[in-house]
């Protein structure tokens, strides 16, 4: 697809009819997001490569960051494609244990033999416990979480059955810096951050790891485990035109300014389905730590707890950030998008 212009320094932002957007649609957004989704602290709506619309809330501006919570498994996702196009990682079928090779024992399970780095991707690795029953509290209060993450792979279910989980996202985190000798900041700063105009991200100082270390207002950075890794099942911090930015690059199959920063194939198998699981008594399918849509368009979707979403639907050349405060069972960021965005388009 040809670009007019790159945002790579800065987004340019255009009168929404111009883009065939209904400017009075759009509008419809800023008392909606305040009745209803009053957690929204930043919407930044990309169509065609421009701002169609940005507004922010609750006293926040365009150059605050936010935690992104599990937005950052996509950004991982990410670099595990650029890893792999570079050379550090073999393939997504090169097994977990290879990588650490300290923690693998004589008696080794064979079914923990078996796991894959695309197991990982796919949330389709066994752990001890219930799905959508993670112990964050056990992990977080751990001295070494790749050891406890290891201790629970392979156990509680069979490989191939979706079971989410933010552990084996932080596995995928260390094993890029165990391929690459670099942090997955410092991996996303280098190759894919500053490549496409995001901020640098700085190194977060943790003095210990308790719920505001982890989840607080006052993260700004990356978060890491006690042994330096950056978390890989959440704790990025981002401002909302930088998630715009991900979004667009992925949109733009994995293109930014001629440049090809992630492999169109990476970028088409993170977000073709692999596997799925049932929420709310529907099916939802899952890429590679992208979630997928099928209504009415495809759309893939980062999400993270709170209403944090960054949701590309290529058909439209649409890309939607949003940025939001934690809360428990926020309103679905989707009903949003598919109810008062899309329908602002002008086919």
């Amino acid at each position: 697809m040809q670009r007019n212009y790159w945002p790579t320094a800065e987004w340019q932002a255009v009168d929404p009819a111009t883009l065939r957007m209904d400017s009075e649609k759009l509008s419809e957004l800023e008392p909606m997001i305040k009745s209803e989704y009053s957690n929204i602290n930043g919407i930044v709506v990309v169509r065609n490569g421009y701002i169609a619309y940005e507004k922010y809330y609750n006293g926040y501006c365009l150059n605050d960051t936010h935690h992104m919570t599990s937005v950052t498994k996509s950004i991982i996702s990410a670099l595990i494609g650029i890893a792999i196009d570079a050379g550090y990682i073999k393939s997504i079928d090169q097994k977990v244990l290879d990588f650490f090779p300290e923690y693998v024992s004589d008696d080794e399970s064979e079914n923990r033999q078996k796991i894959t780095i695309r197991h990982l991707l796919t949330m389709t690795a066994p752990y001890s416990f219930e799905d959508w029953h993670e112990p964050f509290d056990k992990l977080c209060t751990s001295p070494d979480w790749v050891k406890y993450t290891l201790d629970m792979l392979g156990q509680g279910g069979s490989i191939g059955t979706f079971k989410y989980s933010s552990a084996g996202a932080h596995l995928l985190s260390t094993i890029i810096t165990r391929s690459t000798g670099k942090s997955a900041r410092e991996f996303a700063n280098e190759y894919l951050f500053k490549p496409i105009g995001m901020k640098k991200i700085p190194d977060y100082e943790m003095k210990s790891f308790g719920f505001e270390d982890l989840f607080g207002k006052n993260v700004n950075g990356w978060v890491k485990d006690p042994n330096g890794n950056s978390t890989g099942g959440w704790g990025l911090t981002l401002i909302p035109r930088d998630m715009a930015r991900f979004g667009f690059l992925y949109l733009n199959h994995g293109i930014w300014d001629h440049n090809q920063i992630i492999s169109g194939t990476w970028v088409d198998e993170s977000t073709a389905p692999h596997s799925e699981t049932c929420i709310d008594k529907s099916i939802a399918k899952y890429g590679y730590l992208w979630w997928l849509r099928e209504e009415g368009v495809f759309a893939y979707l980062a999400l993270g707890d709170g209403g944090n979403v960054i949701c590309c639907i290529p058909e439209k050349d649409l890309v939607v950030a949003i940025a939001s405060e934690f809360i428990i069972n926020p309103r679905d960021r989707w009903t949003l998008i598919k109810e008062r965005i899309i329908p602002a388009i002008i086919d």
